[in-house]
């Protein structure tokens, strides 16, 4: 088994190669003076199992076709079986066509991972009507999860907790946390009263007196869902506030707009960033043995 670190893979590719004792090997990725890629392995590899680790995050364009270009090569070259860690995988929300003309990204990324690969790993995909991995791609699958080391980092950090969901994609999220923490939990929903004017506030009412508010989702993005529950709790008297996700995208300057209204970030490191408190490596090397 050879663990390749791919250009945005690195930070995880050589944890998991030294925590399964196998070699690493970091993918020579340059461009040409036109921007086009050019990659290249610098060791043996025909007849090795090869696990290319990429998360798909900023130049998102640049990392799927590097990473396509790294799987066509790797089978070139000999490879027994080429298999993709993708800690944080792009164009899962674009799963149907919304207006008309749209294309469908979802399916045609899929495609071509089911071409190049024989089997792909992520880690909490964002799924929205498609439930599964095994609905979206041919190949082999699996889907991995961190909500346990979330656990693990609220129980052993943080005391008398309350699991918030910042809205209704996030019940999942929230529920499956609380119960294996042991804590209540509660879910933020929106009423639109007019293009302007929307209310947000918790689904059900909660003791918040000496708690510290939880908010937990799959992913902060802009951070604009979790920006107006923070204010819907603050003016009930929420206090002190910290908000966890597996994917740390942190666009638009997300990061700083939370810590100006009074949160704490907290995600894993599939996406590396300053608020990337949780190691996956050891949930990706368990899986692959």
């Amino acid at each position: 088994m050879l663990i390749v670190g791919c250009s945005h893979g690195t930070h995880l590719a050589k944890s998991i190669a030294k925590k399964l004792n196998k070699k690493y090997h970091e993918l020579e990725v340059t461009k040409f003076p036109d921007s086009e890629l050019k990659l290249r392995f610098n060791t043996p590899i025909k007849g090795k199992y090869v696990i290319l680790v990429q998360s798909f995050y900023e130049n998102i364009n640049d990392c799927v076709v590097e990473t396509l270009f790294a799987a066509e090569t790797a089978r070139d070259l000999g490879a027994k079986e080429v298999i993709l860690v993708a800690p944080y995988f792009p164009y899962l929300r674009q799963d149907k066509r919304f207006n008309p003309g749209e294309c469908i990204s979802l399916r045609t990324i899929a495609k071509n991972i089911d071409e190049d690969f024989d089997k792909v790993i992520i880690i909490d995909p964002h799924l929205h009507r498609e439930k599964t991995l095994e609905h979206i791609f041919r190949i082999k699958s699996k889907k991995l999860t961190a909500n346990p080391l979330i656990v693990e980092y609220i129980k052993k950090n943080i005391k008398n907790p309350v699991i918030i969901g910042p809205d209704w994609e996030s019940y999942k999220w929230a529920q499956k946390v609380a119960e294996e923490i042991g804590c209540d939990f509660a879910i933020m929903e929106k009423k639109r009263y007019s293009a302007r004017k929307v209310e947000v506030k918790l689904h059900k009412k909660i003791d918040l007196n000496g708690k510290n508010l939880i908010f937990i989702d799959d992913m902060i993005s802009t951070g604009n869902t979790l920006l107006r529950a923070i204010a819907a709790l603050n003016k009930i008297g929420a206090k002190k506030v910290t908000c966890f996700a597996v994917h740390g995208i942190l666009v638009e300057n997300a990061l700083e707009k939370l810590k100006k209204a009074g949160a704490t970030v907290i995600t894993t490191n599939t996406i590396p960033n300053k608020t990337a408190k949780i190691d996956v490596s050891n949930l990706i090397a368990e899986s692959l043995k």
